[in-house]
Formats: C-alpha cells, sequence, structure tokens
C-alpha cells in the first residue's frame, strides 16, 4: 500500500480564499506531448481551473521535452523566482515530474544509462532539497513504458527494470523528505498489461490522449493534492 505523507505547507503560503499559484515542472509528461486533443493532464487541469465555477487556481506548465533531473534542477528557482504575478508573490506549490529520460539506456540495449544511477540520486537530492527550500512539493512519478516499442528515437532504449529502479530512488528520496510521490508506475503496472498498454502513444513511451485523461484522475484522486 502507498504511503501518503502530508506535505509540510508554510504558513506565508496558505492564503485561504484566494487561488493558488503552481508551477508545474519536468519533461515531456509535463509539457502533454501525445495529447493533440487536451494538450497533456497540466493543460487539462489549467483549463479546468479557468471554468466559471472553478476555484480559478493558476497552473504554469514549466514541462520541457527531453529533460532529466540535472535540467529541472538548473531551471528550478529561475522558473519559480517568475511566476508570482502580484505584489511580488511567488508560487503556493511546485509540483515535479521527471526521471524516465535519466534512466534510458544509450545506444543498444545493454549500453549506459544516460544519467549514471549515483549522478541521478544526487542530481535528485540537490532538486528535491532546493525546491523544498522555496515552498511545498509534491512529485507525480512516471508512467511505464512499452518496452516492445523500443528503442524510441532509434537510440534510447527504455526498460521496465530501469524505470523501476530510478523511480524507486526518487520515492526514497521524497519519503525522508517528506514530500509526497504519487507512484504512477505502480499503479499503472497494477492495473494489468491490457490496461496500461492503451493509455499510451504508438512511441511506447509518452502517454496519449486516454493515457492523460486517466493520469489526470489519477492526480485528482491524490490526497496530497487535495491538501493543498
Amino acid at each position: 500500500m502507498q504511503t501518503i505523507v502530508a506535505p509540510r505547507l508554510h504558513p506565508s503560503h496558505r492564503n485561504p480564499g484566494h487561488p493558488l499559484k503552481l508551477v508545474v515542472l519536468g519533461d515531456s509528461l509535463i509539457y502533454g506531448f501525445g495529447d493533440p486533443e487536451g494538450g497533456g493532464w497540466v493543460e487539462r487541469l489549467r483549463r479546468q481551473y479557468m471554468l466559471p465555477d472553478s476555484p480559478g487556481h493558476v497552473l504554469y506548465n514549466l514541462g520541457v521535452r527531453g529533460d532529466g533531473v540535472k535540467q529541472v534542477e538548473e531551471r528550478l528557482e529561475h522558473e519559480f523566482r517568475r511566476r508570482g504575478e502580484l505584489r511580488n508573490r511567488v508560487p503556493d506549490a511546485i509540483i515535479l515530474s521527471v526521471g524516465v529520460n535519466d534512466s534510458a539506456r544509450v545506444g543498444r540495449p545493454t549500453g549506459r544509462n544516460y544519467t549514471d544511477f549515483d549522478s541521478f540520486q544526487q542530481e535528485l537530492a540537490n532538486l528535491l532539497d532546493q525546491a523544498q527550500r522555496l515552498c511545498p512539493v509534491l512529485f507525480v512519478g512516471m508512467v511505464p513504458v512499452d518496452e516492445t516499442k523500443m528503442p524510441f528515437l532509434d537510440c534510447f532504449y527504455y526498460t521496465h527494470a530501469d524505470q523501476y529502479r530510478y523511480k524507486e530512488a526518487t520515492r526514497l528520496a521524497c519519503l525522508r523528505r517528506q514530500i509526497p510521490y504519487l507512484d504512477i508506475f505502480d499503479v499503472w503496472m497494477n492495473r494489468g498489461t491490457s490496461w496500461w498498454t492503451k493509455q499510451l502513444s504508438s512511441d511506447g513511451l509518452h502517454p496519449n490522449v486516454m493515457g492523460y485523461r486517466a493520469l489526470l484522475e489519477d492526480v485528482l484522486d491524490w490526497e496530497p493534492f487535495h491538501r493543498l
């Protein structure tokens, strides 16, 4: 069973009655690649928050295709500091989602990982520590890939074994810092191969329209997200 830990909210970021400002940083899973209809789960949620009867929360989609943990770490504070909007207020929370690109094998199925595991752990620690110094943080994990569709771009080999290793390192790093982690990999895998393979695009890596719909529902059903 997934352990749910409540985010530690900074008092200065709690402003009841006012819409939240959220920055969402990561890779193509945040960018929404593969969803020409709705633009991904973040864009779908952003549109919901623009409806007249919504709470009016503001989401900034700061996903960059191909980003790994180091790239997100390098741009985190710069992006955060420039999303305050009114009276120099900074955003209320950060949602992170990154790591799958780091896990890929380069050139061949037994090649080196795009980011070696030790470097990944150190850069991830830096990212999480930096983010926590800024505001409350949530982390949305990676979706499983379809190994039969590899290689991606004739170069990158993604496997469940590598995904599991990197996502477990992320989950444990979040747990140590009391950062809520949504383990999408395990959630989707537990629904069965016949289900999750239908949620992926033909490249075997990115969710399709149905996949992003499902991903949004998983985020909306996640208790730590509601606690924001």
